[in-house]
């Protein structure tokens, strides 16, 4: 009986340590959440111990987009991208100095960003107030009549 006392509360060990990983685990290449709930991205620059910072965002998707386009520019096509079938290739950024590709990463992140901020407050503005959703009229229905003619 002591075994199997032990055996299952290792058991439950590893599966609380399996969980912990879970939440540790970031649902983006390149991007990690701060303490206070913002998304921050950032990347190493190629053959150096220097990073490039790329920017605080709302949402981890606006972070993985910003990290998208700086490793696009540092690596090319061949680089493992979040979001793959979203990259625009542009050969307007001939510089691929950290400045550029900071530049250029955030501007990217800062779209992406307002973009899910704003379906976010339009989704919740509508569930909080039900007033101003569009209710569809019951065409099973007869009009009531208005007396105030």
């Amino acid at each position: 009986m002591e075994g199997d006392c032990c055996s299952t509360s290792s058991s439950t060990s590893g599966e609380k340590r399996k969980q912990r990983q879970q939440q540790k685990e970031k649902p983006f290449r390149g991007i990690r959440m701060r303490k206070w709930g913002k998304w921050v991205a950032e990347i190493r620059e190629p053959n150096k111990r220097s990073r490039i910072w790329l920017g605080s965002y709302n949402t981890p998707i606006a972070a993985a987009r910003a990290y998208d386009t700086a490793v696009f520019y540092l690596r090319g096509p061949s680089a493992r991208l979040n979001f793959p079938d979203l990259i625009l290739q542009e050969d307007d950024l001939r510089d691929i100095s950290a400045a550029s590709i900071r530049k250029k990463a955030t501007e990217v992140g800062a779209k992406v960003d307002a973009l899910q901020s704003s379906l976010h407050h339009a989704s919740s503005s509508e569930s909080s107030n039900p007033s101003r959703v569009f209710q569809k009229p019951d065409l099973n229905k007869y009009p009531e009549s208005s007396d105030e003619d």
